[in-house]
């Protein structure tokens, strides 16, 4: 599924099947918004403990297909080998450069496994270098608007910037979960997601629902911006105080 026209909102991640769990409700939600969406994995997901690179891309597909986004592209970078160096930024500077998004989703700033807390960052210095006009020059430069850091699953409290009422579209983000079947059928974890004895479904759904009474919603997914965001009449404000 590639794609050479501008979009929306690129959601970038270290694996397939990690943008479903941590921001699947959202890109939902803004597909059916109208928007053009997409994703990209930065690996093929070789070294997963299941499956194979081959069926998971398999599964990718279907689940983008799920989530109604416009493109979906693999960088391939080597899973559990992820580096943030010139020719890694580069590399995913062209497909910024290719896509043009305007917002772009990132993995959280921590994670225990390493490809995810690498991934952020590298995401942060693709984007940047993406806007450097000597890098990359036989492409027109881009630079995103804003990063957005994923925060679901986080088992040290960060505090979201904002929180997303996925609840209209947290049965899509499921159903888009599920075709990752070589990945999560009778597990209880995932990725940042930790056990507590439950199917990984259940502990998905508890965690939305968390984020959702955040702001007094049945579901929600929460989301960190390093810069201040700006409210231009507080008498819209949503989320009562008591």
């Amino acid at each position: 599924m590639a794609q050479t026209e501008s979009i929306d909102l690129l959601a970038i991640a270290a694996h397939r099947d990690d943008v479903e769990l941590t921001c699947g409700g959202t890109l939902a939600k803004a597909a059916r918004a109208g928007h053009r969406t997409g994703i990209l994995d930065l690996t093929q997901g070789e070294m997963g403990t299941r499956g194979s690179a081959e069926l998971r891309a398999q599964e990718a597909e279907r689940a983008a297909t799920v989530l109604g986004v416009s493109v979906r592209e693999t960088l391939g970078l080597p899973d559990a080998g992820i580096v943030n160096e010139p020719q890694t930024r580069e590399k995913l500077a062209r497909v910024i450069r290719r896509l043009r998004p305007k917002i772009v989703i990132a993995p959280a700033l921590e994670g225990r496994h390493p490809d995810h807390r690498i991934a952020a960052q590298l995401v942060r210095d693709g984007c940047f270098v993406a806007g450097l006009a000597k890098i990359a020059p036989d492409l027109p430069k881009h630079r995103p608007l804003k990063i957005l850091h994923c925060l679901a699953y986080r088992q040290d409290f960060v505090r979201p910037t904002f929180v997303v009422d996925v609840s209209d579209t947290f049965e899509i983000k499921m159903e888009a979960i599920r075709c990752f079947e070589s990945q999560f059928s009778g597990e209880i974890q995932a990725g940042e997601v930790y056990p507590n004895g439950e199917p990984l479904e259940d502990v998905v759904r508890h965690y939305g629902a968390y984020y959702g009474t955040l702001i007094r919603r049945p579901y929600g997914e929460p989301f960190l911006t390093t810069e201040m965001m700006a409210v231009d009449d507080v008498l819209s404000l949503g989320v009562s105080t008591f």
